[in-house]
């Protein structure tokens, strides 16, 4: 390439580059075409006299962190670098990230309340074994249903009692039942009853939260009319531990709610570490809608799903 060509390149590189000039401009001052600009231009960027440098602020995780804790006022966000925008990897690794930040809170004599679903299935399975004395772990709502689909409940909470070498304490019923005075006979049971005040004891909580439609997994174990799957479409964005809330946060006060056995969603409020773990497109609704609620005190997902939240309004 002779000089004169290179003192083009260079040229032009400079007005559209450090100047702001647009390519028709340019093609005027220098008289040439606009399309002889654009090659001009590309030849820079190959000849490497021009490079490009994008400063994204969001590309640090720590950045989003602090982004997302002041945007929800919550305490602590623990975000996982997923390889790609991948529901799967990213499932991965937020649950890899749950289980390590579980692995480190968890203390002697604390009592841990779980729930189930496929992500806190992953959670439990990437737990690494700590050696405490005292610890109790308790599932947070019923887990029986109507269907065959699987929710891994007694396998969450085994291998969440194994991590912390202690006895799972089971909570084995439904989470809905059919009428609120099934609901108070079985709550009055004595067994029952010290088996849900348990949970309502626990100073740390992890779950997730489940998304209103059909894939739902709640919405596929056979516990819902269609009318009450037809308002809940209509009224709620998300559930967390099979208590539905709305868009802005507000528990749905319906009468699903007073038929539902497990834990209340003011209670997760109350505990010392109350953890939400989700992630992913399909639960953005559900999780904008729980972090406004304030339901969590700590919040891990993945970095592709916190850049989302950051800009949603």
């Amino acid at each position: 390439m002779d000089i004169d060509k290179k003192l083009l390149i260079i040229e032009a590189a400079k007005l559209y580059y450090q100047f702001d000039y647009t390519q028709l401009a340019i093609a005027e001052k220098l008289g040439i075409s606009r399309p002889t600009v654009s090659r001009l231009l590309q030849q820079a960027k190959k000849h490497g006299y021009v490079k490009i440098e994008i400063v994204d602020p969001f590309s640090n995780n720590n950045e989003l962190e602090k982004s997302l804790q002041h945007k929800y006022q919550i305490e602590e966000v623990k975000i996982a670098y997923a390889g790609e925008e991948d529901d799967q990897v990213m499932l991965q690794a937020m649950s890899d990230k749950a289980a390590e930040y579980i692995h480190d809170v968890v203390e002697d004599g604390d009592v841990l309340g779980v729930t189930w679903g496929r992500t806190m299935y992953r959670v439990a399975n990437a737990l690494r074994k700590k050696d405490v004395k005292g610890v109790e772990v308790i599932q947070l709502k019923g887990g029986i249903g109507l269907s065959d689909v699987n929710t891994y409940d007694s396998e969450t909470v085994y291998k969440f009692a194994e991590a912390f070498h202690t006895v799972p304490r089971y909570l084995p019923l439904p989470v809905l039942v059919d009428s609120p005075d099934v609901k108070a006979v079985i709550e009055s049971d004595r067994y029952m009853h010290r088996l849900i005040e348990l949970g309502k004891q626990a100073n740390i909580a992890v779950f997730t939260v489940g998304t209103v439609d059909t894939d739902s997994m709640l919405f596929r174990l056979g516990y819902l009319t269609n009318d009450e799957k037809e308002l809940l479409h209509k009224e709620a964005v998300g559930d967390i531990c099979s208590r539905f809330f709305k868009s802005t946060g507000e528990v749905c006060e319906s009468a699903i709610k007073n038929r539902t056995i497990g834990i209340q969603l003011e209670e997760l409020k109350q505990k010392e570490k109350s953890i939400l773990v989700a992630g992913g497109n399909r639960k953005l609704e559900a999780i904008h809608g729980a972090l406004l609620g304030q339901y969590a005190n700590v919040f891990i997902t993945d970095q592709y799903t916190a850049q989302k939240l950051l800009l949603h309004r």
